[in-house]
Formats: C-alpha cells, sequence, structure tokens
C-alpha cells in the first residue's frame, strides 16, 4: 500500500493521473497540492476541487506556488490543455469545498513528519512546492520514502524548447535543488511518456466503461488529441502524467537506469535542461 502526496497543477493528464491515483487499491492517496504550470496556482486548486468532487472523493487540498523562484514567468499553455485546463469543459459549475488553510509546502512537511519513511510524493507539476517544503524542513529527502517527478527529458527532444520539458522549464531552480537534493528520485521524462500513447482502441475501451467519469477523461483526451495533432505532431497524443502512478503501482512496467541529475541554469538556449550523467 503506497501512501501518496499528489503535486499537480491540473491539467488534462494530470486529471487523470489523479483519477488513477485515487481509483488504485494499492493507493491511499493522503492529499493534493497544487501549483501554477498548466493553469494559475488558483485555477490548479479549483480544478482540484472540482475532479474530486466530480468522482465523488474528498481529500485535502493544499494550495501551493504561484510563480517560480527566479525566472520570469511564462504564459499557461491554453493551446494545450485550454483556457481552464481542463479541455473548456462545457457546463462546469462551482462544486464547493475549500482548500486547506496551511500552504502546500506546510502540508507535505506536515505529512512526511506524520509518517516518516511511508510517503511517496507524486510531482507532475513545476517543483516549487516540494523546493519550499525542503526548505522548511531540511531532513525531507529522508523522511518521504521516494519522490516520483513527471519531468525532463534526456534525449528526446523538449516540449517547450529544443532541449527543456515543461515542468522542469516552468521552475528549473526549484527542479535542480529536487534533484540534488539526496531524495530517492525517479524521474520520469519524455522519453518514457512520448512512448504512452492514448491510441482511438484504447480511449474505446475508457469509453466502454460507461460511466459519467469515463465520458469526461474520453473528453479530455479529445481535446488532447487534437492539441497535440495541432501543435506538436502527435498523431495520438501522449500520457504524461498517469506514467508516474503507473511506476508507483508496478516498478517493472519501465526500464530504469541510475546517474547524477541536473538542471542547466544559466544558458540562455539551454535554461531547464536535464543533464543527466549516464557515464556513471
Amino acid at each position: 500500500n503506497h501512501k501518496v502526496i499528489f503535486d499537480t497543477d491540473p491539467g488534462v493528464d494530470d486529471a487523470i493521473a489523479l483519477y488513477f491515483a485515487l481509483a488504485h487499491p494499492d493507493i491511499e492517496l493522503l492529499g493534493i497540492t497544487t501549483t501554477f504550470g498548466n493553469v494559475s496556482v488558483q485555477q490548479a486548486s479549483a480544478n482540484a476541487l472540482y475532479l474530486t468532487r466530480l468522482a465523488g472523493y474528498r481529500r485535502p487540498i493544499a494550495q501551493g506556488v504561484q510563480f517560480p523562484q527566479l525566472k520570469t514567468p511564462g504564459k499557461h499553455p491554453e493551446f494545450v490543455h485550454g483556457n481552464d485546463g481542463l479541455g473548456n469543459l462545457h457546463g462546469r459549475s462551482e462544486v464547493g469545498g475549500q482548500i486547506e488553510a496551511e500552504s502546500a509546502a506546510e502540508f507535505i512537511v506536515k505529512m512526511a513528519r506524520q509518517f516518516p519513511g511511508e510517503i511517496s510524493l507524486v510531482g507532475v507539476g513545476p517543483m516549487g512546492n516540494l523546493a519550499l517544503a525542503l526548505k522548511l524542513e531540511p531532513r525531507l529527502p529522508r523522511l518521504l520514502k521516494q519522490v516520483v517527478v513527471m519531468a525532463g527529458t534526456i534525449d528526446e527532444p523538449g516540449n517547450v524548447s529544443p532541449v527543456a520539458e515543461a515542468n522542469v522549464w516552468n521552475d528549473p531552480h526549484a527542479a535542480d535543488q529536487i534533484f540534488t537534493a539526496g531524495c530517492d528520485l525517479t524521474m520520469v521524462g519524455l522519453d518514457l511518456t512520448h512512448q504512452a500513447l492514448c491510441t482511438p482502441e484504447v480511449q474505446r475501451r475508457i469509453e466502454e466503461i460507461g460511466t459519467p467519469l469515463a465520458v469526461i477523461v474520453s473528453g479530455l483526451m479529445d481535446f488532447f488529441r487534437k492539441t497535440y495533432q495541432d501543435n506538436q505532431d502527435f498523431v495520438d497524443p501522449p500520457v504524461h502524467d498517469p506514467c508516474t502512478v503507473a511506476y508507483l503501482i508496478d516498478p517493472s512496467v519501465v526500464q530504469t537506469r541510475r546517474c547524477p541529475l541536473d538542471v542547466e541554469l544559466h544558458g540562455e538556449l539551454t535554461l531547464g535542461m536535464t543533464v543527466a550523467d549516464l557515464r556513471g
């Protein structure tokens, strides 16, 4: 059984990863922390409330950072995830519910102290909340069981620049702090996620489930399919973020290798590049 904190900027594929984590019997989702990224942090929190309540779940939702540490904030990628981050879902109404009074970083630290060595932190957005939690609690790498992040790329071209993946590029200084903090960290990058495609056959299997949630997930994938075809030259859209949850449940589904990881913080053309020393 995995105790999980889900750090997210929902996001079409974030939403699907969240539902994967909520539904899986081996995962106990302790809470959701939100960050800027695909949308503003306020929109991310509203989306997290909406998605959990739509599915009939109640989980603590703690709001986190709204800007990168040092980098000038970029524009939210509406052309990928829609204005609201969820493919401009029609008929969306207020669903009620409150976010926690404490910040995302405070929530992460509180839970890590409460369950030392038990929590897997799954991060599918920029890493500002994790970096802030590390600042509040320098023992965090020892208190967390593991950190699994959808971030970075080694050989695959970047998706926001020739060399950078969006979650790292959005807050490269935070990412570098987490990569070099000494956590038991697994980077699930574009090298992997660009192989995890939602084919029409996969989408049909989702639709055949027939629940209102399955219809919504299929609608999200329709939107993602179009934006990836229009903007990134994909026929079938990759589902990046669910790969982190898949790895958590069954690490054998992916092939990993151990190496030092750093983030390029200074190059004008290479800002946010994940540099892996594959030479060992």
